[in-house]
């Protein structure tokens, strides 16, 4: 057993009931119930009921993971009465380790490895356990308006090197313009910090190494803190009215995001379709090829689960299958984990809104470029909400952004301590 699986090992024994006699949450010998909030995952567990009436399976919408959804579960896996099956996006996979609260499947994922992109599979497995499938990555690219580059004679930048002089071309040519709106969410920085190089969380022997103010994600702090100082990017709030207007109205010319942020313009930038394209994202040398991730998910199966042979089953079977892939990728949206996926004629049509561009070919090189070593750590909500006040504070109050991340290192470290967890030096 690996260094990661021996720490976690002791959260996961007590409870564990791979029998297939049926359990709780599971309404029989051969039901499996599965929660969730992903739109159009309903369709995918019709699609299985079809073909698998001997084990059903039923979708239960529940609240996002981070609005209640989380705590729902493990809830439910400490009262003996969850679900065998559960939605959890990679980064809340070592928490749920830490509660206790999943189930090594290794014994019933069979060859599923290989079906999967290794930085997908990397997010689900444990030295030789394995806690889920990966259901879809978040590859990261720049969308861009073309028609914004267009009127400024913009070319998209290979290099982060041009993106600021871009910036700085279009902050001069009319001010009004501004090159990005800068992200202070954690998922965004992560993606730029393993793009660089540089990783969060290690672990060394039973215990857990933070890396939140290692030098790659200094580097990156560096470079941004350079582009608000000098008002060459936008720094309004994820999410907020102001960030969607800027992004509808063209006033701010790039987003740099993962490819679930098409679905966000095509819902919230409708005016502007056919004026958005993608390109890969800016290198930090001339002629790179990394690339980042923000975002992704498994379907985990939650401790306590007596039908985890058939779970596993079926959350590969939602994975793989074309039909259900097929309805992922054009209902929920998602870029594929496995990478037969990235070969449906879903992931590869021109995509109207994107002026008919294919621009799921960009998603694909990206995710071929991601670092497979980027792991999360426990108890990441907390730690996400932390990097966020602390960006947003010192987007604020002109603070030093590499500090921050200082600060930041030290919170996530006493709050590890606090749950118990091992802090190497």
């Amino acid at each position: 057993m690996g260094a990661a699986a021996s720490l976690i090992a002791m959260a996961l024994i007590s409870g564990c009931a791979t029998d297939g006699e049926g359990g709780p949450g599971t309404g029989g010998s051969e039901k499996l119930e599965f929660w969730g909030w992903a739109t159009g995952y309903e369709k995918s567990v019709a699609l299985w009921n079809a073909t698998h009436p001997d084990t059903p399976v039923t979708f239960r919408t529940i609240p996002t993971g981070a609005k209640g959804g989380y705590e729902k579960m493990f809830s439910a896996v400490k009262a003996g009465n969850a679900p065998c099956l559960a939605q959890v996006g990679f980064e809340s996979v070592p928490t749920f380790l830490a509660e206790g609260a999943l189930e090594d499947i290794a014994p019933h994922a069979g060859d599923a490895e290989g079906e999967f992109s290794d930085f997908a599979w990397n997010q689900v497995s444990y030295g030789d356990q394995v806690f889920g499938i990966p259901v879809d990555v978040g590859p990261q690219a720049l969308f861009y308006r073309k028609d914004v580059f267009a009127k400024f004679d913009l070319a998209p930048p290979a290099t982060w090197a041009e993106f600021t002089a871009a910036a700085e071309k279009l902050r001069k040519a009319d001010p009004s313009y501004s090159m990005t709106n800068f992200s202070t969410e954690s998922y965004w920085f992560g993606g730029l910090v393993s793009q660089a190089g540089g990783k969060w969380f290690r672990t060394v022997g039973d215990s857990w190494r933070v890396g939140f103010d290692s030098p790659e994600s200094k580097k990156v702090a560096d470079y941004w803190q350079d582009l608000v100082d000098r008002e060459l990017v936008r720094t309004d709030t994820p999410w907020s009215p102001e960030w969607l207007k800027g992004l509808s109205s063209g006033k701010t010319a790039t987003a740099v995001g993962a490819v679930w942020m098409a679905g966000v313009l095509t819902e919230n930038a409708k005016d502007s379709a056919g004026t958005w394209a993608v390109a890969p994202m800016p290198q930090w040398e001339k002629g790179g090829t990394a690339a980042g991730n923000e975002g992704g998910s498994t379907t985990a199966v939650l401790n306590g689960c007596r039908n985890a042979e058939k779970a596993a089953e079926f959350a590969t079977w939602m994975s793989t299958d074309p039909k259900s892939l097929a309805n992922l990728i054009t209902v929920t949206g998602i870029y594929p984990a496995a990478t037969s996926g990235r070969d449906l004629p879903e992931a590869n049509k021109p995509v109207p809104y994107f002026g008919g561009q294919k621009i799921y070919d960009v998603f694909n090189d990206a995710a071929e470029r991601t670092d497979p070593r980027w792991k999360w750590g426990p108890v990441m909500t907390q730690a996400g909400a932390t990097f966020q006040d602390a960006f947003g504070k010192a987007v604020t109050d002109g603070s030093s952004f590499s500090g921050t991340l200082g600060r930041i290192q030290d919170k996530v470290v006493a709050d590890y301590r606090v749950k118990g967890l091992s802090i190497a030096d």
